[in-house]
């Protein structure tokens, strides 16, 4: 065989694995996918019941309830348009509070309720830690400098 043939053969050989290494890692990974939704979009295309899914939105003002047992909590996430009540157990972020955003990682359950297995906070662009909230923006500025 010539070696121009050679090189041919090994180059698709090549391609092949290749191809056939990106396709396995796909089958792998395809329940690994976490898919983001929004009150609204969840409740008009539920996805089905057990799928791991990430819910985001707005912690609804008055909805926060511990239960009795101390460790779990339930909530309404909301955007406006529609409400999902959601159930966690476990520890809590410290910015998680009635009125922020959320994104809470889990599964629908056949009755609607959203079971959350972790639970991330978000703050706004004017967050400040609770070390520097009652500096000056001046003494802020140079504990951030001695810092650096």
């Amino acid at each position: 065989m010539k070696a121009k043939h050679q090189r041919l053969v090994l180059l698709v050989s090549a391609l092949v694995v290749l191809v056939a290494a990106a396709l396995l890692a796909a089958w792998a990974l395809r329940n690994q996918a976490s898919y983001f939704y929004v009150p609204s979009e969840i409740v008009a295309h539920p996805p089905e019941a057990g799928r791991a899914v990430r819910l985001g939105g707005m912690v609804e003002q008055g909805s926060l309830k511990t239960a009795a047992d101390g460790v779990t909590i339930h909530f309404v996430v909301q955007d406006g348009q529609a409400r999902v009540p959601v159930t966690f157990r476990g520890i809590v972020p410290s910015l998680f509070v009635e009125g922020s955003g959320v994104v809470a990682e889990g599964s629908m359950q056949a009755g609607g309720m959203f079971v959350a297995d972790n639970l991330l906070a978000k703050h706004d662009e004017n967050y400040v830690p609770r070390e520097m909230q009652d500096m000056t923006r001046e003494q802020a500025e140079k504990v951030m400098r001695e810092t650096k």
